[in-house]
């Protein structure tokens, strides 16, 4: 039996193999995972009915399972208008909050496609979050000692 707060076989074993500086993708439940990603990654699906798990959800037991160097966050394209373009961006709020201390990086919605294609992203986890923007790439860290 696992103690930490994470008990997804899969999704540990992709963890431990994504290496300082990989990246890892947690999507929300509009993000074309299978065209929009590196074709290599591991794919791991949380995305069970709308809404059920988010990627905070997601997120949060991540955090406690791996160290987590940057966060990019999927903002909206500089020509966005109208659903595509909102005043704000909840999920990035809470995001912000939850990892407090760590950096960030926003990226425009298409450049965002770009670089979850790229090679160093090793794992994709999809989510059934129905909030728009709220997709999230993580640098993976290094664990030091102590930890």
């Amino acid at each position: 039996m696992l103690y930490g707060p994470m008990l997804h076989p899969e999704l540990l074993g992709a963890l431990g193999r994504a290496g300082h500086g990989g990246k890892i993708l947690i999507a929300d439940g509009n993000y074309p995972s299978v065209s929009g990603t590196n074709p290599t990654a591991e794919k791991i699906y949380l995305n069970l009915a709308p809404g059920l798990l988010t990627v905070s959800q997601v997120l949060d037991v991540v955090k406690q399972t791996i160290p987590i160097e940057q966060v990019a966050i999927m903002v909206p394209a500089s020509d966005a208008k109208g659903v595509e373009r909102p005043d704000s961006i909840p999920a990035h709020d809470e995001y912000r909050e939850t990892m407090a201390g760590t950096p960030f990086v926003e990226i425009q919605r298409f450049d965002f496609y770009d670089v979850a294609k790229s090679s160093d992203v090793s794992v994709v986890i999809q989510s059934a979050d129905q909030r728009l923007y709220s997709n999230v790439l993580l640098t993976v860290g290094v664990r030091t000692a102590g930890e």
